[in-house]
């Protein structure tokens, strides 16, 4: 089959280099205790145990520890034991973090896109993305030191199933999500030889999302993670014309 021709690239600065560094997108954030959103300049605080999870004010961290506690030792414990092995780069694990949150914007669309959730939104609860990637420890750049190796489609229970602490935690932001009117969470598994981050995306109704579907996501995906770009802005088609962003 012949690939799709589009008018216009999946970003609006596809072609173009930055001429500054670009600012930090780490994606919509939202208080794991009072669904709080994050605002400009209301900077959201991570859990300090798993780095994952994120709080609007010290009182709500504080409220939801009870529930949070085993999820959070889990990862922990994950991060943890991944870091015993002396054949293992100790930069890997934190690289992997870092490359997660710095690209969250990218990887989220990745995954919307992969997923076909503007066409088919039950898949959201049937798939899941994971993307390999390849480790270069000699790189000076934490960020380019990761490639992408290869992307696949698989049924969500390959990371539900095999993590049921995990699989709890998604069915919880499902569940949330769901209930204020979104579709679900799309799962994205970022995995880097025996080392993996789980990347949970709550997803809106399909009437509220504006990107524009893409059957060339992957290479999009790969074009700035090997670029070295954080400043993806996606393309969106609404009644205002073309928006990035």
């Amino acid at each position: 089959m012949a690939p799709v021709a589009y008018s216009q690239p999946a970003a609006a600065n596809y072609y173009s280099v930055p001429s500054q560094p670009p600012q930090r997108q780490r994606g919509v954030r939202i208080c794991d205790q009072c669904n709080a959103v994050e605002q400009p300049g209301a900077r959201f605080r991570l859990c300090g145990g798993c780095m994952t999870t994120q709080y609007c004010s010290p009182e709500c961290q504080k409220i939801h520890w009870p529930s949070h506690k085993a999820i959070c030792q889990h990862t922990a414990g994950q991060i943890a034991a991944a870091k015993r092995p002396s054949e293992l780069d100790e930069g890997l694990v934190k690289g992997l973090r870092k490359f997660v949150s710095a690209h969250a914007t990218l990887l989220g669309w990745a995954g919307f896109q992969a997923l076909q959730l503007k066409r088919m939104p039950s898949n959201v609860r049937q798939n899941a993305l994971l993307i390999e990637l390849s480790y270069r420890p000699s790189s000076s750049e934490s960020l380019s030191r990761f490639s992408i190796k290869g992307t696949h489609i698989v049924p969500r229970t390959y990371i539900t199933d095999n993590d049921p602490l995990v699989g709890a935690d998604i069915q919880r932001r499902e569940d949330r999500c769901r209930k204020s009117g979104g579709i679900g969470t799309a799962v994205i598994l970022v995995q880097c030889g025996d080392v993996s981050q789980v990347m949970p995306v709550e997803v809106d109704a399909p009437s509220k999302i504006s990107w524009d579907s893409r059957e060339d996501w992957a290479d999009v995906l790969r074009h700035f993670v090997e670029s070295g770009r954080i400043d993806f802005k996606p393309i969106s088609t609404t009644a205002r014309g073309i928006v990035y962003g």
